[in-house]
């Protein structure tokens, strides 16, 4: 332990690459081949799938019912061929690998996991919250189902701006009023 705390992180882990030289080529070639995997099942979706007319419709026939159904159709062909597979291979093999690792090992992995942990935040909810926030505005207005020719694009576009208008105003103003009576809360407090 004394010698991983003097020299730099950076020399550490290429250190530990060296001495697992193995195990690290075989988890990046896993990993490619499940790239690979990955872009091959999107291929064979976009060819085989009843929505989207085989790969043949063109986008004014697509609506929003299109591509919800076809991205849960996609994502549930992914983990059946990438991510069962992957977490099969990446669980079992990485359950076999720590369980070989002598204890000080452990040990450095643990301090370093913990470390790393501290540092790392936390994003990227927003995305899909929006997207069924839009999805369930659209229905709302009564064209879930219409092809997006059928409407103009400013349809869209301001149905996606009104869609975030009322997203503050049922989200917005609830937590103006949470985060005033806080305020309040704060400022009345008798200090220590």
């Amino acid at each position: 332990m004394e010698k991983d705390q003097e020299d730099g992180v950076e020399t550490n882990w290429k250190g530990r690459i060296k001495e697992h030289w193995k195990a690290f080529i075989l988890a990046i070639a896993a990993a490619i081949v499940l790239c690979i995997v990955a872009v091959i099942v999107l291929i064979w979706h976009i060819q085989t799938s009843p929505i989207g007319n085989h790969g043949t419709a063109t986008f004014d026939q697509w609506s929003l019912y299109w591509i919800v159904g076809f991205f849960l159709q996609l994502i549930l062909w992914e983990l059946l061929f990438v991510g069962l597979p992957g977490g099969i291979f990446f669980g079992l093999g990485g359950y076999l690998w720590w369980h070989r690792l002598p204890a000080d090992e452990k040990r450095w992995f643990n301090e370093r996991e913990k470390k790393d942990h501290k540092t790392r935040n936390a994003g990227g909810g927003a995305g899909p919250f929006l997207f069924i926030a839009y999805c369930i505005y659209i229905a709302l207005d009564g064209n879930y189902y219409a092809p997006f020719g059928s409407q103009p694009y400013t349809y869209w576009v301001y149905s996606y701006l009104q869609m975030i208008g009322w997203l503050l105003i049922i989200i917005g103003i609830p937590g103006a009023l949470v985060g005033l009576i806080a305020f309040k809360y704060w400022l009345d407090r008798p200090e220590n």
